[in-house]
């Protein structure tokens, strides 16, 4: 029963990893556009959930809620461009739904491919999830990096010495009769520590999630230095990212000003943007310099 309980345990522990770095990088994906314009009536973190996780939302106007913006489904042929002609909005919560066209109808999509970023965000949180197990295994190999091989009699005796050691204790005594010498042997594991480069990985792989999601997260070490272009080039996969989200966001802003008589925008947000400020980025040498005078 104990080993039973241990072992639920221990997979809801790793569960509740995941489910950590997926729902960070969920909402980290959603908090990354503001929208200003839209009428009260839409929910921008709604708009923004649906897009992440269903690639894309429709927005219309209801009779009695007024203006919302809901998942969709294509309910019909497509137009020349596959975009479709007929869509159906829908909510997931209370099983409303309504039939709609593009006349009376604005689609707005997460990217320039039209899917959902659900996938790369399941896959990142992975791919984070198994750095931290791996940190985690690896951590506890260096507490007791040794297998203790025993018949059945002194199990017991072994294990209370054990404990005493993993409690601190400075003298382990031990009956006069045992005789411990040729009872027992110890297989050393010899587990190394790489704990710290499954950490490093871990701050790539997040990286690369932000690139992905186009939000800046370039780190320059100190004694590097960087001029704007260089800046520029190494942040293009950056900026490539950030260009397909908003872009297909900006496009149906503008499509629903002129359609429905908004005003309404989309940008990413100013602390998120990827932007050059200064012709030269963490200048370590002179900072020395200046120190040494």
């Amino acid at each position: 029963m104990g080993r039973k309980r241990d072992f639920w345990i221990s997979e809801r522990r790793k569960n509740l990893n995941y489910i950590m770095y997926y729902n960070k990088l969920l909402e980290l994906s959603i908090s990354e556009f503001k929208w200003e314009g839209l009428p009260d009536t839409i929910d921008k973190r709604y708009l923004e959930l649906c897009l992440c996780c269903m690639g894309a939302v429709v927005v219309f106007h209801d009779e009695v809620m007024g203006w919302l913006a809901l998942p969709m489904t294509m309910n019909g042929p497509l137009d020349v461009y596959g975009n479709p002609i007929n869509r159906r909005a829908y909510s997931t919560h209370n099983g409303y739904n309504i039939d709609l066209t593009p006349e009376n109808s604005v689609i707005i999509y997460d990217n320039m491919l039209k899917t959902p970023s659900m996938i790369t965000i399941e896959n990142f949180a992975l791919k984070l999830y198994e750095c931290d197990q791996s940190a985690f295994v690896n951590t506890k190999a260096q507490k007791t990096p040794i297998l203790i091989r025993c018949n059945e009699n002194q199990r017991l005796t072994l294990k209370n010495a054990v404990q005493q050691y993993d409690g601190n204790e400075y003298l382990i005594f031990s009956d006069n009769n045992s005789d411990l010498r040729d009872s027992f042997s110890v297989l050393k594991t010899d587990a190394p520590y790489v704990a710290d480069k499954l950490q490093e990985q871990k701050t790539h792989i997040w990286n690369e999630f932000l690139t992905f999601r186009g939000i800046t997260n370039m780190s320059i070490n100190k004694k590097e230095r960087l001029i704007s272009d260089e800046v520029n080039r190494n942040m293009g996969g950056t900026v490539a990212s950030e260009y397909s989200f908003l872009d297909m966001r900006q496009t149906a802003a503008d499509e629903m000003n002129k359609k429905f008589g908004f005003d309404c925008r989309v940008d990413i947000r100013e602390e998120l943007k990827v932007k050059v400020e200064s012709e030269t980025f963490n200048s370590g040498e002179e900072e020395e310099e200046g120190e040494e005078e």
